[in-house]
């Protein structure tokens, strides 16, 4: 497969995954932007993988963690004036889901990373050890803990009754 062809079949998905990790449009452009800049320095390597997405999507992870890792990543965009010229809004797709969405942003990096890596890609936990460099045991605890927060989020009785 050509690098334009890849682009053209999974750059959406890429950007998918930057949106749900990092609940930012622009944020998640970027992050989709950086995994495929660096995929294509190596594309001859990497389209000679088993499963080419599963690194690209790996670049992607970790592009999102490193930015969280950083102090100068805690940048908060400010609201822009009407311009003009309206974009519509890819969020609103989400309005269904918008305080799960909500309550995930409360997660830690990790716990958030693991559960959508669990439930939004349909990784198991062997793939998601993998692609973090954690132990399988390490993969599902965290995804347990972070079901946990939620769970408390969602219906703060229960997370009292445990």
């Amino acid at each position: 497969m050509e690098f334009d062809e890849y682009v053209a079949a999974r750059g959406q998905q890429l950007v998918r995954l930057g949106l749900v990790l990092s609940a930012d449009h622009h944020r998640a452009e970027d992050l989709a932007q950086t995994a495929l800049m660096n995929a294509y320095r190596h594309w001859r390597r990497v389209r000679a993988m088993d499963d080419p997405h599963a690194y690209v999507r790996r670049i992607l992870v970790n592009a999102y963690l490193a930015t969280t890792r950083r102090s100068s990543s805690h940048e908060t965009p400010s609201e822009l004036d009407d311009v003009g010229h309206p974009e519509p809004d890819p969020s609103l797709a989400l309005v269904e889901h918008d305080a799960m969405w909500q309550m995930l942003a409360t997660l830690p990096t990790r716990e958030r990373t693991v559960v959508i890596l669990r439930y939004y890609e349909d990784l198991d936990y062997a793939a998601i050890a993998t692609l973090l460099g954690i132990k399988d045991s390490t993969a599902r605890a965290s995804v347990s803990k972070a079901l946990a927060s939620l769970r408390a989020a969602h219906d703060p009785a229960e997370g009292h009754n445990r």
